[in-house]
């Protein structure tokens, strides 16, 4: 498939293929827009079926990146990396540092992190061969480390914004959640929940994640197949993107949609879909921020861990702002959000959380 053609080409500013014979590197770096700062977003290691798949993803990705920092109000424009191959087979420390290379011929325009299938070792081997990189082991006080705790904090305070508006509930005490996939976010997420009270189901395809998950968090395992379909009050998508689907649309009996995974909406049409229905879309890459606001304290090194906290748990009214709209409006979340996000992209226009918080 032309790239210029694809059906998620959105005026994507550079399309990078990267191989490296060497090392076996096969990736794809989609930068869409640096219209707001550099282009941020993690690298994604993942066994694709083909070559248009793997391209698919980075173009909904990295436009998701955009729009996600721009309403994050980070120093960040939008860009992603995917890297085809098995995680669990295909890494090597030159993979990485052939990937490493591979970001640092974009001269600044694209800093990478990690996401599914890449951990803070593996950029700890990219920082070897460019400093345009974030996710690192974390030093003193300063922001950093890995990312996935930040996304679940900031994912665990959506639902409970959610759950206020939508369900009406003072806090989520009782309230029926299930998170599908058990990985950095979701474990994370299934511990801030359990904490508050919530009642989990919970989904993954690593059977012993399920079991320590199931055994520390009180929590119900269910299979893959019926985690979508789970009756529950909140569903909590925290794996791979378009789960809500024609298919799945008939089996919800969640109220709420409120996840970390990305592109959780397999097309706009979905998003109006739980609407009619009244559904509660969360928008996933307002939702989904707190890693990549974590990446950019670390990247610029001006911001604290504590500021760090507070720019995620800013993830709570930013969401409300976005549901009271939504309602008064009788307007999809979705297109609320990707209003906002195109507005800012368009105007150039972002105010750092850094500035508040200082003044």
């Amino acid at each position: 498939m032309k790239v210029l053609e694809h059906p998620e080409f959105d005026a994507h500013e550079r399309m990078v293929f990267c191989h490296d014979k060497a090392s076996g590197l096969n990736a794809i770096i989609a930068i869409h827009s640096t219209v707001l700062g550099p282009a941020a977003g993690g690298c994604r290691m993942w066994s694709y079926a083909n070559d248009d798949e793997a391209l698919t993803d980075a173009l909904r990705l990295s436009r998701g990146m955009s729009y996600k920092n721009a309403l994050a109000e980070i120093r960040f424009g939008g860009g992603k990396a995917v890297i085809l191959g098995d995680a669990a087979k295909d890494k090597t420390a030159e993979l990485f540092r052939a990937f490493g290379r591979a970001i640092d011929a974009q001269s600044g325009d694209y800093i990478t992190a990690e996401d599914v299938g890449v951990r803070v070792a593996d950029m700890e081997e990219v920082a070897t061969q460019t400093k345009f990189v974030s996710g690192l082991s974390q030093r003193g006080s300063s922001a950093g480390g890995d990312p996935s705790p930040w996304t679940a904090r900031g994912v665990y305070v959506g639902i409970r914004e959610a759950a206020s508006h939508h369900l009406g509930a003072s806090s989520l005490q009782g309230v029926r959640v299930a998170v599908q996939g058990l990985g950095g976010v979701g474990y994370h997420l299934c511990r801030h929940l359990h904490e508050a009270g919530a009642l989990l189901t919970v989904a993954d395809i690593n059977r012993e994640r399920c079991n320590v998950v199931g055994r520390e968090f009180a929590a119900q395992v269910v299979s893959t197949d019926d985690i979508i379909g789970a009756d529950v009050d909140v569903l909590a998508p925290c794996a791979l993107g378009a789960v809500i689907n024609e298919r799945s649309l008939g089996t919800l009996k969640a109220s709420v949609v409120a996840g970390a995974a990305n592109n959780q909406l397999a097309t706009p049409e979905d998003g109006e879909q739980l609407r009619s229905a009244n559904i509660l879309y969360v928008p996933d890459y307002v939702i989904n921020a707190g890693g990549i606001v974590s990446a950019e304290g670390e990247y610029y090194g001006d911001v604290s861990e504590a500021q760090v906290a507070a720019r995620v748990d800013a993830i709570g009214p930013r969401l409300r702002a976005i549901f009271l709209e939504a309602s008064a409006t009788d307007t999809g979340t979705h297109v609320i959000a990707d209003a906002l996000a195109q507005n800012r992209i368009r105007e150039g226009r972002v105010t750092p959380m850094v500035d508040k918080l200082a003044s």
